[in-house]
């Protein structure tokens, strides 16, 4: 029997790949510029990691919903910092956002899952695995790597079937571009989605490292009855690893919440017990959370605008960071001189700057844009947060960063 014929096609996720490669490379002792991998440089704060210490004797499953006290710190902690006005009652804690935002497209019988050109690489294979057709909304350098309303009506006007639920996920501040959205653009999308019955799964893991703490907007604020929002503890917290996540579901959305508890009791069960009880703790230190969060900001945006100005002085297209760990480097300029090398696509580039001088990137094809768009998603964390508290020795860290970027622009210039 030849099983392999009834196999799924699958990959694995690019950015867990590019990771992995980077690692070999440091074990070999060969120079390595970690640029392609988003994870936060940040400890996770030693109180919390305390609580954690304090809570490994926990071993009872909990509620698959999740521990009531961890659901009513997070409902209070995002009413004070974003004010939200969220009940308990209405969300669920996960094993992570991502498990999360895969149970709420394996609820739905059938959906169209609707994707932003660059997005996330892992809406597209979870929209697949769990049996939906994907459509792309493309953006482009100029907006931003934006959508737009009539973007959004265009694209709803001309559906063939308008009965299928369509679920838009949009993700803001963007991983890959570092791009978010304000109160104005979102109120104007919003408008669309209402018209149109389009429930949007508001992907805000990176809402609290917005670098303009007065503009954390969020499509909620102006489509509260058709927006499930994401985020957990990975970004804001330092704890990826943790795989703590949640997400708030409407009642307006009848019947979904219980859905996605049926499907989460069959797949993740619950989400660990000691990581609930001390996440309940982050949540409910309001005061550290701050202090932690405007270091953060501080030093992401200092080394987000460092890279920027250094590539944009050498010809390429890129915006600066509006939150997270991300910029989205456009590199068309340089066309002409990587044909001449035989790099005509994303993934050709980035495979080249790592074997050449040692910088991992991640391809913009991997983000749902085209093969041939010269693009690539730059993580700009590659140093040591332990000292966050520290600024001077901060800066000493923030050196690899620098040093990655100078030999990408030296290769591009000696091109």
């Amino acid at each position: 029997m030849n099983h392999t014929t009834y196999l799924r096609e699958s990959k694995h996720s690019e950015t867990l790949l590019v990771n992995q490669l980077s690692l070999s490379r440091a074990e070999q002792d060969q120079p390595v510029f970690k640029f392609g991998f988003g994870q936060s440089p940040f400890p996770v704060p030693v109180q919390i990691s305390q609580a954690l210490a304090e809570s490994a004797h926990r071993k009872e499953y909990m509620s698959v919903q999740g521990h009531l006290p961890l659901r009513e710190s997070i409902a209070s902690f995002h009413e004070i910092q974003e004010g939200k006005h969220w009940h308990s009652d209405n969300i669920i804690i996960g094993a992570g956002s991502k498990i999360l935002l895969f149970c709420v497209m394996a609820a739905f019988k059938e959906a169209e899952i609707l994707v932003p050109a660059p997005s996330w690489v892992s809406y597209e294979p979870q929209a697949k695995l769990a049996g939906h057709q994907v459509s792309w909304l493309a953006t482009d350098f100029t907006d931003k790597w934006k959508i737009s309303p009539e973007q959004l009506e265009s694209f709803c006007s001309n559906r063939k079937d308008p009965q299928v639920p369509l679920i838009l996920i949009l993700n803001y501040p963007s991983n890959p571009t570092g791009q978010t959205y304000d109160s104005v653009e979102l109120r104007a999308l919003a408008d669309v989605m209402r018209r149109n019955k389009v429930i949007v799964i508001a992907d805000e893991i990176y809402s609290l490292l917005s670098y303009d703490i007065k503009e954390r907007a969020s499509i909620a604020d102006f489509y509260p009855e058709g927006c499930i929002v994401s985020s957990g503890l990975s970004k804001w917290c330092g704890a990826g690893g943790w795989r703590l996540g949640f997400m708030h579901i409407p009642p307006e959305l009848t019947g979904l919440l219980n859905v996605v508890i049926g499907v989460a009791s069959e797949t993740y069960s619950c989400a660990p017990s000691p990581i609930q009880i001390a996440a309940t703790r982050a949540y409910q230190d309001i005061g550290l959370a701050d202090n932690f969060l405007t270091k953060q900001i501080t030093l992401l945006n200092t080394v987000s605008e460092y890279c920027t100005q250094k590539l944009q002085e050498i010809g390429v297209k890129v915006h600066s960071a509006q939150g997270g760990f991300y910029l989205f480097p456009d590199f068309s300029h340089f066309t002409s001189k990587l044909e001449k090398l035989n790099i005509h696509t994303s993934e050709q580039l980035t495979t080249a700057l790592m074997e050449d001088v040692g910088v991992a990137l991640l391809p913009g094809s991997a983000f749902g844009m085209s093969k041939e768009s010269l693009t690539t998603r730059l993580a700009f964390v590659d140093f040591d947060g332990s000292q966050v508290n520290n600024s001077e020795q901060m800066t000493a860290q923030f050196e690899q960063v620098k040093n990655g970027i100078n030999q990408l622009c030296s290769w591009l210039l000696g091109l």
